[in-house]
């Protein structure tokens, strides 16, 4: 039977009910299905990875040390999941068959009493749970999950027996509140992974658990400790105030959000209104003070909390929001999606589908490019050669490309299984129906709460195109909701039903409810505003004062070099605010693509001075393409910028 939350007024369908058949996520995920995951599995099963070989030599199946990050076995699990969700779809036996090789691999490692973390195991220098650094619970938490899409995807209970033994030592271990263990987790996928397993096993031991991780963050005195040491603490891991108390997200912004996400899936369970609270004042914090308009976030590489604590690879203060160093690593934007999916969930309310779309087409997929073989780690909104040092940081983690293997390698598998499963996100069910989250051709085959069948299609160009055509293939006579997002976007957007235009009021960020009694062949068509609008920041975003950024429905556009002059840099580039924006739409460029074509203003006086006395700038016209945030770095080494200063008053 299936565990349904008792508080979620939006339920998740079950893995493969909807398929995505024709369009933009259709040929998204058939490059996933023969080029990333594919890609990915050579990468982490040979010798680049190098992750599968950890667990043959803790199995004892080969001989030599651990390589990689201490949190290499969670991006193997990762990969695990992302291929599991691909096999839901394709029933690809082969593929099936070489991911039970990779869990029969595991379940050989693991040691009797439960323990699996292989750069313990092949330490010898190093004790389990001697210190947080090693990122123990992050491994945990994506094997508990990956385990659990495996026994939801296949019925088989095999790798779910590992994540069960490995869920009950965390439970002996970590459950009874110790001084030595009390502040151990801090990069909290466990609290995710422990509800997921609680929701498929109905053993509540592993929610008591969960809820125990987030009870006590924040409650112990903030200074170094045996288990944190070589690690910062503070606010970089979330320990200085407890989550009811906070009303600011802080630290590390991957961190931060695993957090926050499994903080939802606990309250999803619970129905605490004091956590709730908590969790609506850090969204509104994240996505209204320190988001940016990609929908990334982890606005820096290193900087410090409004308490001053120092942090690396995520949020400093409200409204500080750098373009040219922006660091947004492609885990933390994704978390802001898982984020958003788990409030959409708990909520019901469009604002949060809003966010899990801005970030699936923008800072998400600017994580990796066309071919499904090359990553970013950080996603700036401007790049601008030798503008930053970007072999400084370790693990090649800033690069100006894309790179085809990222030692630090959290954020490929990370991406990969995101693209693998947002089918999963584009419909919920509610009470008595189902809401449509996110758009493209797919269909869906669900049942409703009552047990009645639905079968939905979805045909539609968007993100490029605003119409959508929803067919009823299958549905009960009785009447029931369809539930439709109207994004925030749209300024004006028009719906019938079966030819007929909707009397009631159709208000943008919402959604709108249709309840009636349904019937196969029944037809709902929607309309939304595709308008190019130019988008400015808030007055406190220093950084983009009298600049724009170009958006048409979920896409953020940029400039890039190979769209200007040779001699031209990034920087000389002005938009005028009377010029035209045409779109163009091309099958044949970067994977398919819709362009915005304007005429640009190249100045031509810029000098190298520090500062000069103004002087009527001197202009060159030049007609320019804008692509799509997520597309740029496909043609070479570029220059790019999203936000653009803008002249109003040229003739």
């Amino acid at each position: 039977m299936k565990h349904t939350s008792p508080n979620y007024k939006l339920e998740s369908i079950a893995i493969g009910e909807c398929q995505w058949t024709k369009g933009f996520w259709a040929d998204k995920f058939k490059i996933c299905e023969e080029s990333m995951v594919p890609y990915m599995g050579k990468l982490l099963c040979g010798s680049t990875g190098h992750a599968l070989n950890n667990f043959k030599i803790a199995a004892g199946l080969k001989k030599g040390k651990h390589q990689g990050m201490f949190w290499h076995d969670g991006d193997f699990y990762k990969w695990i999941e992302a291929g599991l969700y691909v096999y839901a779809i394709n029933r690809d036996k082969a593929l099936l068959d070489q991911l039970n090789e990779c869990i029969d691999i595991i379940a050989q490692a693991q040691e009797e009493d439960g323990y699996i973390q292989t750069q313990i195991q092949l330490r010898p220098e190093a004790d389990r749970y001697e210190n947080r650094k090693y990122h123990e619970m992050y491994n945990t938490g994506h094997l508990l999950t990956s385990a659990c899409v495996h026994y939801q995807v296949t019925g088989e209970r095999k790798f779910l027996e590992v994540a069960i033994k490995q869920a009950d030592l965390l439970y002996t271990i970590f459950y009874p509140e110790t001084k030595q263990f009390g502040r151990f987790g801090f990069n909290q996928t466990q609290i995710m992974g422990l509800v997921e397993l609680y929701r498929i096993t109905q053993n509540r031991k592993y929610l008591q658990l969960a809820e125990s991780f987030i009870n006590r963050r924040g409650t112990y005195e903030v200074k170094h400790h045996p288990t944190t040491e070589g690690y910062p603490i503070g606010d970089m891991v979330q320990e200085r105030t407890p989550i009811r108390e906070a009303d600011e997200a802080v630290g590390h912004a991957v961190l931060a959000l695993y957090y926050y996400a499994g903080a939802a899936d606990v309250y999803a369970e619970t129905g605490e209104r004091s956590l709730l609270r908590a969790l609506d004042r850090l969204w509104e914090n994240v996505t209204h003070k320190k988001m940016y308009v990609t929908g990334a976030v982890g606005q820096t590489h290193y900087g410090a909390s409004t308490s001053r604590d120092t942090i690396e690879e995520g949020f400093i203060d409200a409204y500080m929001m750098p373009n040219m160093t922006a660091y947004n690593e492609t885990c933390a934007n994704i978390c802001n999606a898982m984020f958003s999916y788990r409030m959409l969930g708990i909520r019901g309310e469009s604002k949060y589908a809003d966010v899990m779309e801005l970030v699936l087409y923008n800072s998400a997929l600017s994580g990796i490019d066309i071919t499904g073989k090359n990553y970013f780690y950080a996603n700036p909104l401007r790049m601008i050669h030798n503008s930053r040092e970007y072999n400084a940081h370790e693990n090649a983690t800033e690069t100006p490309n894309r790179e085809p293997y990222l030692e630090c390698f959290c954020c490929p598998p990370n991406l990969v299984r995101t693209i693998a499963k947002v089918s999963r996100w584009a419909y919920s069910k509610s009470k008595n129906g189902v809401a449509v989250n996110l758009y493209g051709g797919n269909k869906l085959e669900t049942s409703l709460s009552d047990g009645s069948p639905l079968v939905i299609t979805q045909q539609t160009l968007y993100p490029w195109e605003g119409q959508v055509q929803l067919n009823i293939k299958k549905c009960k006579s009785e009447a029931f909701d369809i539930r439709l997002r109207i994004p925030n976007w749209s300024e004006k957007t028009s719906i019938t039903v079966n030819g007929e235009k909707i009397k009631r009021a159709v208000k943008r960020g919402k959604y709108t409810k249709l309840n009636r009694e349904w019937k196969k062949g029944d037809q709902i068509n929607i309309d939304f505003s595709m308008d190019v609008n130019l988008i400015e920041g808030h007055a406190r975003i220093e950084e983009v004062r009298n600049q724009v950024a170009v958006k048409r429905g979920p896409i953020i556009y940029c400039v890039e070099s190979p769209d200007l002059p040779k001699e031209a840099s990034i920087l000389d580039v002005y938009l005028s605010g009377k010029s035209s924006l045409q779109v163009e739409h091309r099958d044949d460029f970067l994977g398919g693509i819709s362009t915005i074509q304007s005429t640009m203003l190249i100045r031509k006086d810029q000098t190298d001075e520090l500062y000069q006395t103004v002087k009527q700038p001197e202009w060159h016209r030049q007609d320019t393409t804008m692509v799509p945030y997520f597309a740029w770095s496909n043609r070479g080494m570029a220059e790019m910028t999203v936000f653009l200063p803008i002249v109003w008053d040229l003739e």
